[in-house]
């Protein structure tokens, strides 16, 4: 599928004249409540910067039961996917770090608010998620290091209403099959929103009917549980735990000489412990938070005796406060993370500590029709490596921000915004003595300086009678790469010697019609990027891995009683990438390829009663409808067509 068949086709999505626009949700996405920008809630139409929000409504018509199966399916950013349980995502050409600590990451992810302490999408669930706020581009002043191309804030669901449960069973192609069961409300001052799952699939089929072995999973656990109470108005406390296990997972090499017997066990584990607090007047309020977690990977090779290891644990703290006078607000906290690594590779311990403090800032004039940002944030990060020499490294960082947006009229806003990344060296590019599988041997590099960026940007989001629309154009100055550089034929360490330029325009579009005289409502979707320039200053070639456009196109339907169906469309463009199933990694051209979901649902209410209370739903979704033949990651294919069929009890 080329470029201007794809374009024909979101066009065409977008357009009906037999529909008239809802107008009753025309300032929803504006008036929608963020707080990933800022850390603390706010509209969404006083942001100076692009930030896409997927909403529970969407998450619960996706076929996708992880975030690496979500922003797959809706093409946020450039997606690395291998067989099993491992994804990574770009955004703006950076990307989480999924074989590892998010540390080595240049797009973090967070769950709810706070460090996820992973890059690995497929370790977080989306079935206990109230949404998903993805900022495009630099967030250092609020987040720290890592957070160069974006961040990606799971914001899990916290329990209302009267108490209700669900229970629900999925089998599918290629052995899947899935038990999931929820359960959410409030009583009184307490609220509780919790699920847990257990899956299994077996290897899989690919396009070609060629089964690719040691692609599946066994014993797979998830698990989301999000408990408060209210101590007094306006103050809450409350634990979020979040947890992921897998017992087996298959490790195949490329597809031409899969490994037939490796396999990964993965977990990752977190709880955290959170209190809430406002005045009555809402002037001043306040967030305290402690948490601690643990990421761990083993691989084992029982055909030669291999095994290798990587366990990580966290700990943190946040603390804010946020005062409101009038059209000013300001917030300032400080954020401790502590990280340890222990490893069979070299480094074989690691600590990191890393405390911080910021100060954000936003004013209103003309009643709120002009709101200026702005922000600094100081990292002070500091590591202590057993095979370093000496007992410690230690770095520092300033980083700011800034931003304006003019709501021109109820309907339209400009946006602006300057914003600087970084990321901190890692304790492989610091202190590692790593063999690798062909004989090469890298080495650290103590006095290595952290990565930065400084990226502008200039938007308009657009919200009017049921359409919601969003066009930006950015471009992102990064320095201080730190790359590998030979020191002899087979020995290497880490410098800073690399610089790049990325710049691109993002776009998104979607309309809510409504069908006249009928409860149907129809909503189609479009969202593309267009990389103007993706360039390695040093050597005057485009970056690999991240492909020039990417495009996601799709229609949501509802009948009011019920039905929901979705179908979903994601393009991914042609990109340079290093070929490694040859063993010598050589660039070579990856085709760009599509691949097309659908999902129904049908929901049975008990008693005749409403679709929102106790019922049965049916479910069924087509995962690569068209049966195409694509692969995120050369030498690695991904399934065919495959069926997976549904059944939930809400009680």
């Amino acid at each position: 599928m080329n470029k201007r068949t794809l374009a024909i086709l979101m066009a065409a999505m977008l357009a009906s004249p037999t529909l008239h626009a809802d107008e009753t949700g025309s300032d929803y996405v504006s008036n929608e409540i963020v707080v990933t920008s800022s850390r603390v809630q706010q509209p969404k139409k006083e942001l100076t910067s692009n930030i896409t929000i997927i909403t529970k409504d969407e998450i619960s018509q996706s076929s996708a039961t992880d975030l690496s199966e979500l922003l797959s399916e809706l093409n946020i950013g450039h997606i690395q996917k291998y067989p099993g349980t491992s994804t990574s995502v770009g955004i703006r050409g950076f990307r989480t770090e999924t074989h590892g600590n998010d540390l080595m990451g240049k797009v973090l992810v967070l769950l709810d608010g706070r460090r996820a302490g992973t890059g690995n999408l497929a370790k977080i669930m989306t079935a206990n998620v109230e949404r998903i706020e993805i900022i495009r581009g630099p967030a250092a002043v609020q987040y720290g290091s890592a957070a160069i191309g974006g961040v990606i804030n799971v914001i899990t669901a916290k329990g209302a209403g009267a108490p209700s449960a669900s229970i629900e069973q999925k089998i599918g192609s290629n052995d899947f099959s899935m038990t999931e069961a929820t359960v959410q409300g409030k009583s009184g001052r307490f609220d509780y929103s919790g699920s847990v799952s257990k899956s299994d699939s077996g290897s899989y089929k690919t396009a070609k009917g060629v089964t690719y072995q040691n692609t599946g999973y066994q014993d797979q656990k998830l698990a989301s549980l999000n408990v408060g109470y209210e101590i007094a108005d306006g103050q809450r406390i409350g634990m979020t735990v979040h947890s992921f296990d897998v017992d087996k997972a298959g490790s195949p090499s490329y597809f031409s000489s899969p490994d037939l017997n490796a396999y990964t066990v993965q977990n990752n584990h977190s709880v955290d412990f959170r209190y809430d607090g406002t005045t009555s007047s809402r002037n001043l309020s306040w967030m305290a938070r402690y948490f601690t977690g643990e990421d761990k990977y083993r691989y084992v090779d029982p055909s030669s005796g291999y095994e290798s290891s990587n366990n990580i644990d966290q700990r943190g703290a946040q603390a804010q406060v946020s005062w409101q006078a009038g059209a000013l607000r300001l917030t300032a906290g400080f954020d401790w993370l502590k990280y340890e690594l222990n490893s069979t590779l070299t480094p074989s311990w690691a600590s990191y500590e890393n405390p911080a403090g910021f100060v954000l800032g936003k004013y209103g004039f003309f009643h709120d029709r002009l709101i200026v940002t702005g922000g600094i944030r100081y990292d002070d990060y500091r590591v202590r490596m057993l095979e370093s020499e000496g007992t410690s490294r230690s770095k520092d960082n300033f980083a700011h921000q800034a931003g304006v947006a003019w709501q021109v009229n109820d309907a339209l806003k400009i946006r602006g915004s300057f914003a600087q990344g970084f990321r901190m060296p890692s304790e492989r590019e610091l202190a590692a003595h790593i063999p690798d599988w062909y004989g090469n041997l890298y080495i650290g590099n103590p006095d290595l300086n952290p990565e930065s960026s400084d990226t502008y940007e200039i938007g308009m989001d657009l919200t009017w009678k049921g359409l919601n629309a969003s066009l930006t154009w950015f471009s992102t100055d990064y320095t201080n790469m730190i790359e590998a550089k030979s020191i002899n034929a087979t020995t290497f360490t880490y410098e800073n010697i690399g610089s790049a330029t990325v710049s691109g325009i993002e776009a998104e579009l979607s309309k809510i019609f409504a069908i006249d005289s009928s409860s149907w409502t129809l909503e189609p979707y479009a969202e593309y990027t267009y990389l103007l320039r993706y360039r390695d200053n040093e050597t005057s070639e485009n970056l690999l891995f991240t492909p020039q456009w990417n495009a996601s196109t799709g229609l949501r339907v509802h009948d009011g009683r019920g039905f929901n169906g979705a179908f979903n469309l994601a393009y991914t463009g042609k990109t340079f990438v290093q070929n490694w199933e040859t063993g010598y990694g050589e660039v070579v051209p990856k085709g760009g390829f599509a691949v097309a979901d659908l999902s129904v649902s049908k929901k049975f209410p008990f008693g005749g009663k409403s679709v929102k209370g106790s019922g049965i739903t049916v479910k069924a979704e087509i995962n690569n409808l068209f049966d195409r033949d694509y692969q995120y990651v050369i030498g690695y294919p991904m399934p065919g067509r495959t069926f997976i069929f549904g059944l939930k009890a809400d009680i």
